[in-house]
This record gives structure tokens, C-alpha cells and sequence, in this order.
């Protein structure tokens, strides 16, 4: 954290440092308002011209217009929800208690998706998302573990828990960090929805998610300053000069806002092309890149032998994420769902007039079989002509009449 009153007192337990929630959910926001700046150039710079959504054309959905922008205010209102949430529990939460409890996020991504998307989701992936919150928990396990044994070379025991945080402090904490994993698998699963049923792009649905998101805070704020008696952390006014006054705060509120922009970009792009569940599979993963950072920034120290335990738990989060997406084979106690192959020219045995399925265990067999079929033209089978042109006569070569 950042210090920014009585930095200077030789007291530490009189240092003041940035623990603003609101203010850093004001942050992202406004992160999230940015990606309206391309659009708005390229409107401008466009404004002459007669710009179709290729998307409507490609996907065949109906443009989002009008009121129907409001629907983003839905899940503006659940990241505003899940961010305060996690920032307070932050708070009161160990880091490594803190990133375990994040990684059931796929897990309720999924359980929701099923519910109300009604996706199927097979074995082999409900197991790989418990393999990918069994890696964070390891992972922050292990955090946990190096970090004690830095603070004390050579007693690797748990400290007491006097010099722990307070345990009443931590449950509240780890409360706090779960329902703000359900608010966020909401947001997903909104998300999903909105953008299979309109054609929205995803710089223009982020965008409206963070206006709707400031506009809500600005709503509520009469309100929070009612409470700054009890907390500091609805102080605003407080909130705000320690922002502003504080240049390595102010900096450090533009890069978060400014990452946190492309992060939205790219997590709803993920969203709108592939899944929430996939997109939340991905959110998770990304410690793999925070740890390697900070190894290179010197922020993070290899330990032996709780790193080993550390790359144990990234290697279950890569293996997760190739198992969810079925780019490495299955466990053998998990079989693997099988090929169905619908035949499109109807048999005899089709009396009901419908085409049915033929389920083909060996996948290779069945797209052998699918190519076979489709390589028939419609004149070898008596389909796609209304006659069948007659056979060209044969030309002798020695004649030369």
C-alpha cells in the first residue's frame, strides 16, 4: 500500500495509507468509460460515411439501440457490487487467502452458466474447473508458505496468532471475497447473455458498463457520506485529496485505470466469441503472469522447496484450462463424449420425415464417414436435378467426318 499522511512519522501505527474501496472502483470505471475513445474516433472520422455492422450481417442478430443499451446497467451494477467487495476484503484478508478464494469463481461461472445459459458442460470439464481452483488454492498456499519463510529464515512454523491478523477479521474477509466471486460470475453470465442476443461490440458494451457503473456511484454517494463517521472508507472528500495530493498515487490511479480498460476490452471480447466460463477459466490463469513479473521486478523470491509447490499449482491451472478446452486427452475414468453424425440425405428408415443421428465413438472414423457422404454429387444419389441429363455419346477418334 501507499503511504500518504504522516509518512515521515517514526511511529508506523500512525502512517496513513491509501484504502480508498470507492475511489478505486471510481478508477475502474472511469478505465472502462476510456474504451469509449475509439469509438468515438472512429465515428468522427467516419461521420460521412454509411457504417454497417458487419456483425449484424455475419451473426444475424438484431442491432442494439436505444433503451436497450440499459441492459449493461445490469451488470455495471454487479462488478460495482463485486469490486467494493473484494477491495474490503482485501482489507481484512491475507493475500494468499485472499487469491484461493477468488479461484471459486469458475466454479460458480459454471454452476450459473448451466442454470441459466443452459450450456452443457461434460465431466471432463466440470472436472478441469475443480483441477483449476485446486491450482489457486495451492498457489496461494504456497505464497503463504514463502512469504514466512522470508520473514523468518530457517523456522518454517506458523507464526502465533498474535501476530497474525485477527481471525474474526479474516472470516469477515473471506466472506466478503465470496460473494463478491458470485456478484462477478453474475456479471459474466450477464454479459453472455446480452451479447448473444444483440450485436454490440465489445469497446461499446464496455464502455456503457463503466458510465453506467460512475453514474451509479454518483447516485449513492449522498448516501455513503452519511456513514464516513463509521468508516473511513466512505470519506470521500478525504478519499479524494489523498488521491490527488499524493503524485505516486494519482499515477499509479491512471495506470490501474488504463489497464483495467484493456483488461474489460479483452475479457469481454473472450465473452462475446468464446464463453463466460472460459473467460473466468483465463482470469483465473492470469497469476501465472503476475508471478513471472514479479520474479523479473525482484518482488518475488524463489524458496526452496515451497516454490516446487508454487509451479505445482500453475501447472494445474495450465492443465485445467488445456482440459476445459479439449486440447489434451481426458483422464481414462472420464470418457469422453461421443461423435454424433447426422446424415443428410433422408433413409428409408427416416418414416417420421426427420433425420436421425448415428452416434460414432471414433472421432477420425466419423469425420472419414462425413467426408465420404458429402463427397457424392446430387446427380449419383438422384437429388438436384428435376431430370437426369443423358449420358454424352461416345466420339470415335478415328473417325474424321
Amino acid at each position: 500500500m501507499q503511504c500518504v499522511e504522516n509518512c515521515n512519522d517514526p511511529d508506523p501505527s500512525k502512517r496513513v495509507y491509501f484504502e480508498q474501496p470507492v475511489w478505486q472502483t471510481v478508477q475502474m470505471f472511469i478505465g472502462e468509460m476510456c474504451c469509449f475513445l475509439p469509438v468515438l474516433f472512429a465515428l468522427i472520422r467516419h461521420r460521412n460515411y454509411r457504417v454497417v455492422p458487419s456483425d449484424a450481417i455475419k451473426e444475424e442478430k438484431p442491432a442494439m439501440r436505444g433503451w436497450k443499451f440499459m441492459l449493461f446497467w445490469l451488470p455495471a451494477l454487479c462488478d460495482l457490487t463485486a469490486t467494493t467487495l473484494m477491495n474490503v476484503g482485501l482489507l481484512y484478508t491475507p493475500v494468499s487467502i485472499y487469491q484461493m478464494t477468488r479461484g471459486s469463481l469458475v466454479l460458480f461461472v459454471g454452476v450459473l452458466s448451466v442454470i441459466f445459459l443452459k450450456r452443457r458442460l461434460h465431466p471432463h470439464q466440470w472436472f478441469a474447473l475443480i483441477v483449476v481452483v485446486l491450482g489457486v488454492a495451492v498457489v496461494g498456499l504456497s505464497a503463504s508458505l514463502t512469504k514466512q519463510a522470508l520473514s523468518q529464515p530457517g523456522d518454517l512454523e506458523p507464526r502465533s496468532t498474535e501476530e497474525g491478523p485477527n481471525e474474526v477479521a479474516v472470516v469477515v474477509g473471506v466472506l466478503f471475497v465470496l460473494f463478491a466471486q458470485i456478484g462477478t460470475a453474475i456479471q459474466f453470465v450477464l454479459e453472455e447473455n446480452i451479447m448473444s442476443t444483440y450485436s454490440v461490440t465489445p469497446l461499446v458494451a464496455v464502455g456503457f458498463e463503466g458510465l453506467f457503473g460512475l453514474l451509479t456511484i454518483l447516485l449513492v454517494s449522498p448516501i455513503m457520506i452519511h456513514f464516513k463517521s463509521k468508516s473511513d472508507f466512505f470519506d470521500l472528500a478525504r478519499g479524494y485529496h489523498q488521491m490527488v495530493d499524493n503524485p505516486p498515487v494519482l499515477g499509479s490511479s491512471f495506470a490501474i485505470a488504463t489497464s483495467i480498460g484493456f483488461y474489460n476490452f479483452f475479457g469481454m471480447s473472450v465473452t462475446r466469441h468464446v464463453s463466460a466460463t472460459m473467460r473466468s477459466i483465463i482470469d483465473t490463469c492470469r497469476t501465472i503472469t503476475i508471478w513471472i513479473v514479479s520474479l523479473g521486478l525482484g518482488w518475488e523470491a524463489l524458496v526452496w522447496p515451497w516454490s516446487l509447490l508454487q509451479v505445482f499449482g500453475f501447472s494445474l491451472l495450465v492443465y485445467g484450462t488445456f482440459l476445459f478446452n479439449s486440447l489434451i486427452s481426458p483422464p481414462p475414468f472420464l470418457k469422453a463424449p461421443a461423435t454424433v453424425e447426422y446424415t443428410a440425405i433422408p433413409t428409408e428408415d427416416d418414416e417420421d420425415g426427420r433425420v436421425r443421428g448415428v452416434v460414432i465413438e471414433d472421432r477420425e472414423a466419423a469425420a472419414g464417414r462425413s467426408l465420404d457422404q458429402t463427397a457424392a454429387l446430387p446427380s449419383d444419389v438422384g437429388m438436384g436435378f428435376d431430370v437426369v441429363p443423358s449420358p454424352v455419346p461416345r466420339v470415335d477418334p478415328a473417325r474424321r467426318d
